[in-house]
């Protein structure tokens, strides 16, 4: 019977001694503290501040009215009353205006055509035209916005009278003025904000690279200093498996501060969207994290020194944000593109965790992506397991028996290197 127990509770045993002892190097290794701890704290943070404020406001509009009404003035009037738009003043004609966006004191046109005030009373279609300087898109989207909304409203209270005269005095509501009438309500971006549009993408791919990046630069440790990581082929755990499954254990236990700050703390003080519920996003990024750990242990295999993860930060941080479908979807990019996207588990991480967060998305509804995410963690954790295996284990016992050579005078250093 104590057999018996002995052997189940080995398995356990060797687990542990791996946790603990990661959680030692991990504590005595600057970089590993970095990616696990100062970048998922500091980096949602930074990037948050940058984004803000969210939305352009009182942008400067020079207007150019060739028609001078009392139609033109109410439009102008209007214009003005939006959040989005400042009129700063009139220019006598469009070059004047033109010069005053040229020289940064507008960011915008309204020119009102002639005969515009006679042509809304004869039934005709009047049309100002909005020039905008788009340097930044956000101006552009605002007043796009703004100009839209008063041009509707005008129109339905311009077929509201007609209707109400044509009635003999009857008065009917503006809302059913028009067959169809139109609203904008913004779904899960209530403030229409590109900090809230962006931000919850990005924190998931923060949290992807910091994994993998981590692992990564834990794989060049082992190949350049494997006894500074207490590498020894005497007392290592010899079961692969167990390795692996210890060493997430413990970075899941570093990570589980950092990712409830990421999901919760940073949406809550830059008020993101945060319609989803805690426990559910909580599962969600269970097999999300699993995925970038396997694909770290993945990336091991080509990291023979700590520096080498740097370069492949700078190569693949802005391939990640747009094979994600954050700024492309992802049903319009061509083969192969498409497939790489979709082995990758950044990629189904940002689509479901922007639905359930922002949209109130449950588990349920974000079933695919949860799904594509165990399928990748399988995926990725049986090559990173084969990886472990046959290539960075063989070279961490290669790497101490040269450096024991070396010391030992039977090789020489310069033989070694080659």
């Amino acid at each position: 019977m104590k057999k018996i127990l002995r052997a189940i509770g080995k398995p356990f045993t060797e687990v542990g001694a791996v946790y603990l002892r990661e959680f030692r190097i991990v504590k005595s290794d600057v970089g590993l503290i970095l990616f696990f701890l100062f970048l998922p704290l500091v980096y949602p943070v930074l990037y948050s501040l940058i984004y803000n404020p969210e939305v352009v406001r009182n942008i400067s509009v020079v207007v150019v009215d060739r028609d001078r009404s009392a139609e033109s003035r109410d439009l102008v009037r209007k214009f003005d009353a939006t959040p989005a738009a400042y009129v700063k003043g009139y220019a006598a004609d469009l070059p004047e205006a033109r010069r005053a966006v040229n020289e940064g004191e507008a960011f915008a046109i309204l020119e009102i055509p002639e005969h515009f005030g006679s042509d809304l009373g004869n039934g005709k279609q009047a049309t100002p035209v909005l020039y905008c300087e788009v340097s930044l898109l956000l101006r552009y989207r605002e007043l796009l916005v703004a100009s839209t909304g008063v041009s509707l409203d005008m129109g339905e209270n311009i077929q509201h009278s007609r209707i109400s005269e044509s009635g003999a005095g009857s008065i009917i509501p503006a809302g059913e003025s028009f067959p169809m009438a139109m609203s904008y309500r913004p779904l899960g971006n209530i403030s229409s904000g590109f900090d809230s549009f962006i931000m919850p993408g990005v924190l998931m791919l923060i949290l992807h690279q910091c994994i993998v990046l981590a692992i990564g630069m834990r794989g060049g440790s082992v190949s350049e200093s494997p006894r500074l990581c207490e590498y020894y082929p005497v007392n290592y755990v010899k079961s692969t498996f167990l390795t692996m499954a210890g060493q997430c254990l413990c970075y899941y236990t570093l990570l589980f501060i950092p990712l409830i700050w990421m999901v919760h703390f940073v949406p809550l003080i830059f008020h993101f969207p945060m319609a989803g519920n805690p426990v559910q996003i909580m599962v969600f990024l269970l097999p999300y994290i699993l995925s970038a750990m396997m694909l770290g242990y993945f990336v091991q295999a080509f990291v023979t020194e700590r520096e080498a993860i740097f370069v492949i930060w700078v190569i693949t941080s802005l391939v990640l944000l747009f094979l994600s479908g954050l700024t492309w979807p992802t049903y319009a990019m061509k083969f192969p593109w498409n497939l790489i996207s979709d082995m990758l588990p950044s990629t189904w991480g940002v689509q479901g965790f922007i639905r359930m967060n922002g949209d109130g998305a449950t588990l349920a509804d974000v079933g695919t992506d949860y799904r594509n995410l165990w399928l990748l963690t399988a995926f990725w954790g049986v090559l990173g397991y084969l990886m472990q295996r046959l290539v960075v284990r063989p070279r961490a016992r290669l790497a101490i028996v040269t450096r024991a050579c070396i010391s030992e005078g039977l090789l020489p250093e310069r033989e070694a290197k080659d």
